[in-house]
C-alpha cells in the first residue's frame, strides 16, 4: 500500500469518527432538551395543582419502590430524593434516545428511503410507550392525567425533532 492511499484512509477514518462524535453530541444535547421540555412541562402543570415536583415524585416512586405503591397514588407525599432520582433517570434515558435517533438521522441524510422508516419508527415507539404505560403503571398513568403524559411526549418530540431539524437542514424524507 503506497503512503497516499494509507493517508486518505487515515483522513476517511478520522472523518467518520469526527462525524459519528457529532451525532452522538446532537443526540445528547437532543435528548436533554426532550427530557428538559417534559420536565417542564410537568412542572408548570403540578405547580398549577399546587403540588410541584409531584409528577417525579410519583414516577420516582413507581420506580425505585420495586412496584410496591400506595393503594392511592394521588396521596403519595413529595420527596425531594424520589425527584432527583426519577430525574437523573429520566434525562439519561432521553440522552440514550437523542443519540439512537441521531445516528438514525445521520443515517437518513445518507439515504432519503430511510428517513420514512424512522419517522414509522417514532410513532410506533409513541404508541408502544402508550401501551406499555397503560398495561404496566395503570394507577400512575390514572393520578397523572394520561392526556398530559401524551401531551408531554408530543412536547419533548416536537422540541427534540425542531432541534434535529436545524441540525440536519438537507435531510428529505421520501416514502
Amino acid at each position: 500500500m503506497n503512503p497516499q492511499t494509507k493517508l486518505a484512509e487515515q483522513v476517511l477514518s478520522d472523518s467518520q469518527t469526527v462525524d459519528s462524535s457529532r451525532l452522538y453530541l446532537e443526540g445528547i444535547i437532543a435528548g436533554f432538551i426532550g427530557a428538559a421540555t417534559i420536565a417542564l412541562w410537568f412542572l408548570i402543570l403540578d405547580s398549577i395543582n399546587g403540588r410541584p415536583f409531584y409528577t417525579p415524585s410519583l414516577l420516582g416512586t413507581a420506580l425505585f419502590n420495586r412496584g410496591e405503591m400506595p393503594a392511592s397514588p394521588e396521596n403519595v407525599p413529595v420527596s425531594l430524593d424520589m425527584t432527583l432520582m426519577y430525574t437523573w433517570v429520566h434525562f439519561l434515558a432521553f440522552c440514550i434516545i437523542g443519540g439512537f435517533a441521531s445516528r438514525l438521522l445521520g443515517l437518513a441524510e445518507k439515504n432519503v428511503h430511510v428517513g420514512f422508516g424512522i419517522l414509522l419508527l417514532f410513532v410506533i415507539f409513541e404508541i408502544g410507550f402508550i401501551f406499555a404505560a397503560l398495561v404496566f403503571a395503570e394507577a400512575v398513568l390514572q393520578a397523572l392525567a394520561w392526556p398530559a403524559v401524551l401531551v408531554g411526549n408530543l412536547l419533548a418530540a416536537a422540541s427534540m425533532g425542531g432541534y434535529f431539524w436545524r441540525h440536519h437542514p438537507n435531510l428529505v424524507i421520501r416514502p
